[in-house]
């Protein structure tokens, strides 16, 4: 199989996997209005098993399942769990597509966090973007004005756990299967809702049941096949088209809610969107020059 041809199904893999991902966010949307944050993962954490059963058998079963970096796998789950409650927290009050690029700040937390978490340096011109970066964001939840909220700081929150968790993976390199790590970060987010149950209100009907089934497919397979296109396809050539989730959700919020964005939360995203895919840049042409020195 030629590179070319693997370049391609890594970028359609990623494609596919972050509009489920926005799709699964469009759906907790939609539960969040009847379900704590707590409840949502739990039933969601029940259906994401059901890909990741036929593929934990097809590699080699609950072998498969033997960690081989279980203080990192477990450490990772916990953060995962804390995201997906301030992501979910994250739609009660704010239009999906406000809050899917609030969150998408992430990248910027992540290099801003770098120097003192991962000992990484971080040179001028990534200081300069993740600067243009939160400025987007102040744009975006225009604070003073007659549309700003607190809870426009809800994502910004799910941001930093999703930049931490991206943080502990690098510090305690795992090197499990993508397989693996999703099923005990399954198991951590059943554990974390099914703490929450004794709070649940009445159980979902026909309908919500069929939201949780596709929200935990979803939400398993997006997470699968951004995995698989990483795999496939080198990092920079398929990252950048993370930031096509924030069209399909724009497109959503619209058909579903009727959401319009505003002219200052267009500017504010456009602005996190360039400041993320600069970064990303600047890492590639950053690691292009440590292979040229080590001789690679």
């Amino acid at each position: 199989m030629t590179k070319t041809t693997n370049t391609y199904k890594g970028m359609a893999c990623m494609v596919v996997g972050v509009l489920m991902l926005a799709s699964a966010d469009a759906v907790t949307k939609l539960l969040i209005v009847d379900f704590h944050a707590g409840e949502i993962i739990f039933y969601r954490g029940v259906f994401a098993f059901i890909p990741l059963v036929p593929l934990i058998v097809w590699n080699g079963g609950l072998r498969s399942l033997r960690l081989q970096q279980p203080r990192g796998v477990w450490w990772r789950g916990v953060i995962a769990l804390l995201t997906s409650v301030f992501v979910a927290l994250s739609f009660i009050n704010l239009p999906l597509a406000e809050a899917s690029a609030l969150i998408f700040t992430s990248p910027i937390f992540l290099t801003a966090l770098s120097p003192w978490l991962l000992g990484e340096k971080v040179g001028w011109q990534r200081w300069s973007a993740v600067l243009f970066g939160f400025a987007g964001v102040v744009v975006m939840i225009e604070p003073g004005s007659s549309t700003f909220t607190l809870w426009a700081f809800v994502p910004l929150i799910a941001a930093l756990c999703s930049a931490s968790r991206d943080i502990v993976t690098r510090r305690l390199g795992i090197v499990d299967s993508a397989t693996t790590v999703m099923f005990y970060t399954s198991i951590v987010a059943l554990i974390g809702g099914a703490i929450s149950m004794p709070w649940s209100g009445p159980a979902p009907n026909a309908e919500q049941w069929a939201l949780f089934v596709l929200s935990g497919i979803f939400v398993s397979l997006a997470h699968l096949l951004i995995v698989m296109a990483l795999q496939l396809a080198e990092g920079p050539t398929v990252a950048p088209l993370k930031y096509v989730s924030l069209v399909w959700s724009a497109i959503l919020g619209y058909l579903i809610w009727g959401d319009v964005p505003g002219t200052w939360k267009v500017l504010g995203a456009m602005m996190v969107v360039a400041a993320g895919l600069f970064i990303i840049y600047r890492e590639t042409q950053s690691q292009k020059v440590q292979r040229a020195l080590v001789g690679d």
